[in-house]
């Protein structure tokens, strides 16, 4: 794998490569001041769209979801394609300040580095192999997907990998902030909202009664003493509590949103039945709780000798960076459990992801963006000569 990268390498010019990691810089840089929350992503896709059309991709357009699709055709239709992802949802409403400013060699810009910048190299390798004359005997299928972040439960990448999974033999994902890693392994998720209903009343004249918030406070407090175990790494949080009418009415509906997460399937049930008993032990007929399913990752992984494992380290390698193996949750979990070999890889560096004051590092955007089209190539059976 490392002579196959290597010869690729070698026989790149390169020269162009500042030109194209500068347009992958300004593209996240526009994509971010697009105002993009989760299940509201619609404005940026027909900005991604105009620029799949405008780079003569073929078989553009959107779905009922707001993915969008491009493809440009590989030279040997008979085999499997390489499918390119990026979320393009972000954690921050739609009336976030999305004002950004430079300091330095970093740029700061709420969403700018999960996922713009993913977005952004994307757009950065399509630029390359279209003005460069890359052509791979595999199909490469561009698709900027929503529904990564929050509630959006992957939504973007299980239709996209719906439409095409008979069509691709692999997935790579970007997330922006994530270069020098390679996620080979997708945690399986499991996101629960807990509500609890009693019959209410006032604090002074019905003091004694069920309330639906000390209830939901007394399951919280239960779950934070749950000790799962830490092999395999097992978490919990409890990321919000709602409810309760007044301070001094007895609450009749409160609830709580619970994030479980495990590097193994077998583990996450064990844990979400610990919750489901403590929400029975509690539960009586003046206090009634629901559990709603709001969101379901699936887990899978491919071996850290994967070939498409071993081709990203090879990458990083041949740049003089070390690799790191990691595990996550990304859209790369969907084709992972579904046995589709899939590597999550970054673009630059970076930090506070999900804050207003999160940023990027400029002088990794080169390197992240060479990674990216060394692997693209290298997976899509691109021949040196």
């Amino acid at each position: 794998m490392k002579d196959q990268v290597a010869r690729i390498d070698r026989a790149l010019d390169w020269s162009w490569l500042p030109n194209i990691a500068q347009y992958a810089l300004e593209q996240a840089l526009a994509v971010q001041q697009i105002p993009a929350p989760t299940f509201s992503e619609q404005a940026r896709a027909a900005y991604i769209l105009d620029l799949f059309t405008e780079h003569g991709l073929a078989a553009c357009e959107t779905d009922a979801v707001h993915n969008v699709y491009g493809l440009l055709p590989g030279t040997n239709p008979a085999l499997p394609g390489l499918m390119i992802t990026a979320h393009t949802d972000t954690v921050f409403p739609a009336d976030a300040d999305l004002k950004t400013r430079h300091e330095g060699s970093l740029i700061y810009g709420p969403g700018l580095g999960d996922n713009s910048i993913g977005v952004g190299g994307m757009l950065g390798l399509l630029a390359a192999l279209r003005q460069h004359d890359l052509y791979l005997p595999r199909d490469v299928w561009f698709v900027a997907t929503t529904g990564e972040e929050g509630l959006g439960d992957l939504g973007g990448i299980k239709a996209a990998f719906s439409r095409l999974k008979d069509r691709i033999a692999y997935v790579v994902n970007l997330e922006g902030l994530a270069f020098g890693h390679i996620y080979h392994a997708g945690i399986a998720v499991r996101r629960l909202r807990i509500t609890a209903r009693a019959e209410g009343g006032h604090s002074w004249l019905h003091f004694g009664r069920a309330s639906a918030v000390h209830g939901i406070l007394r399951l919280g407090a239960l779950i934070t003493d749950i000790e799962p175990p830490q092999t395999p790494r097992t978490t919990f949080n409890i990321g919000k509590i709602e409810g309760g009418q007044g301070i001094n009415v007895i609450g009749r509906d409160a609830g709580l949103w619970l994030d479980l997460r495990s590097e193994e399937p077998a583990a996450l049930s064990a844990l979400e039945h610990q919750v489901q008993a403590l929400v029975r032990r509690l539960e009586t007929p003046d206090l009634q709780f629901t559990v709603e399913v709001v969101g379901d990752r699936p887990a899978g992984r491919i071996p850290p000798d994967h070939p498409l494992v071993q081709c990203a380290l090879a990458v990083l390698d041949r740049q003089g960076i070390q690799g790191t193996l990691e595990v996550g949750s990304t859209d790369a979990n969907v084709p992972l459990a579904a046995g589709v070999p899939a590597v999550t890889i970054g673009i630059t560096r970076g930090g506070n992801a999900h804050r207003a004051d999160e940023y990027v590092e400029v002088a990794p955007v080169e390197n992240g963006v060479r990674q990216l089209i060394l692997l693209v190539l290298a997976a899509g059976g691109y021949t040196a000569e």
